[in-house]
């Protein structure tokens, strides 16, 4: 790898920061895409594999970002450990299942998905959809399988989940400033869970 392509690297990081920092948004919408063509243009991986790798790449990187969320929202008691400690589980192994589905699709029709996803958060920002406080949270298992599709989409786009958990957090009457603490502390085992998939998965790809 040269200077050029090490100071690109962390130029789309800082790029990512910022853009996820104003919008609100997790990193891995930024990241995903930005990496695939990087890594197409350096021609290190096999062309039905480069989506999976940007992928793969993006959910390690949400360790770092989601290791500083937390410090920063603990410190301002923004984040319901009650709640992260009973979605965890849920969220471990739907993290699992999620890469063990994109290690199986084509890297087509995973773009296709990655794309729709894309599409639909970037509506609900333009239309601000967002749920309105109709119940409570549910008992520990209701939580664990929110946790389970929370995990299963998350690592499928790689995002740290904040598009899917602060929505259902508020639906459940959460206050919103716990609502995004709790769903950076979220982010943290999607991200562990999520690389550990891609990892195992694509221990077995030939490099180019």
């Amino acid at each position: 790898m040269t200077i050029l392509w090490i100071a690109a690297y962390l130029a789309l990081g800082a790029f990512a920061g910022v853009f996820a920092g104003m919008l609100g948004i997790g990193g891995g919408l930024v990241l995903v895409p930005a990496l695939a063509l990087m890594f197409a243009a350096q021609a290190q991986f096999p062309t039905g594999e480069i989506l999976h790798v940007a992928l793969g790449t993006s959910m390690a990187s949400i360790i770092f970002t989601a290791i500083a969320s937390i410090r920063t929202h603990h410190r301002h008691g923004a984040i319901r450990w009650d709640v992260v400690k009973t979605i965890t589980p849920g969220i471990l192994v739907g993290t699992g299942l999620g890469t063990l589905v994109a290690a199986s699709v084509p890297t087509r029709p995973l773009a296709v998905f990655f794309t729709f996803f894309v599409c639909l958060v970037a509506v609900q920002m333009a239309m601000n959809l967002k749920p309105k406080a109709t119940r409570e949270l549910p008992g520990s298992v209701g939580i664990a399988g929110v946790g389970l599709g929370i995990g299963v989409l998350s690592s499928l786009v790689a995002i740290g989940g904040g598009s899917l958990t602060v929505p259902f957090l508020t639906w459940c009457n959460v206050r919103i400033q716990h609502a995004i603490g709790t769903s950076a502390a979220v982010g943290l085992p999607i991200a562990i869970g999520g690389t550990a998939g891609y990892v195992f998965n694509g221990w077995a790809v030939e490099p180019v």
